[in-house]
């Protein structure tokens, strides 16, 4: 579903989130680069939070009235 802002620009919502599951998917499949020691920790470390972030959003439900966009993230699941 596409919704209209104040200025006219449409944004596809659901395209918008898939790109934010298709990330988090690229996410988790990415390789890990050939480093080591205290690099490899924090390449881990934020490949982690990435994926979280990405999943996230990715997850949400949207609503857009009056102009704006909301997204609900259900974090029980």
């Amino acid at each position: 579903m596409t919704t209209t802002g104040d200025g006219g620009d449409e944004l596809d919502v659901d395209a918008m989130l898939a790109r934010f599951r298709d990330r988090a998917a690229a996410v988790r499949e990415r390789p890990l680069p050939p480093i080591a020691g205290p690099e490899r920790e924090r390449f881990v470390e934020q490949a982690q939070l990435d994926f979280q972030d990405f999943a996230i959003v990715g997850d949400a439900r949207w609503t857009f009235a009056d102009g704006v966009l909301r997204l609900e993230i259900d974090l029980g699941r």
